[in-house]
C-alpha cells in the first residue's frame, strides 16, 4: 500500500484566511522565507508576483495555492512536514495577510520513518 505524506499542510484557521485572501486579491502563491527582515514566515503573494526558478522547489499546495520554498533551504527541511499556521499579529511586509491582523506562521514536525521511505529520503 502506498502512502500519502504530503510536504505542506495547513491548519483550518489558515484555509480560512487563504480563502479570504484569495476573494480579495485572486489566486495566491506562497513562498517560505529564509530569514532576515521577515524572520522565517511563509509569504504570500499575488500568483505570479514573485518569480520562481530553477533555485526554487514547490512543495505542495494549500487551500489551491502553491507553496515554495528555496532548494537550499529545502535540503535543510527535506525531514520536516511545514504546517501553516495563523496567528494574530501583523505579517510579513510584503505579505497579503499584513492588513489582516492575522499572519501565516510556520510549524513543522519530523516525519517518521515511514513517511521518510515513502517520499524516498532514506
Amino acid at each position: 500500500m502506498r502512502m500519502n505524506v504530503q510536504k505542506v499542510l495547513a491548519t483550518d484557521e489558515a484555509l480560512e484566511l487563504i480563502d479570504l485572501l484569495v476573494s480579495k486579491h485572486g489566486p495566491v502563491m506562497f513562498h517560505q522565507s529564509g530569514g532576515c527582515c521577515d524572520g522565517s514566515s511563509p509569504m504570500c503573494y499575488p500568483l505570479g508576483e514573485l518569480l520562481i526558478g530553477d533555485s526554487d522547489v514547490q512543495l505542495g499546495e494549500i487551500g489551491g495555492a502553491p507553496f515554495y520554498m528555496s532548494k537550499l533551504q529545502y535540503d535543510y527541511w527535506k525531514f520536516t512536514q511545514i504546517i501553516v499556521d495563523v496567528v494574530t499579529g501583523r505579517g510579513g511586509m510584503f505579505s497579503l495577510e499584513n492588513p489582516e491582523g492575522r499572519r501565516f506562521l510556520t510549524r513543522s514536525r519530523m516525519f517518521t520513518e515511514e513517511e521518510q521511505r515513502a517520499l524516498q529520503l532514506l
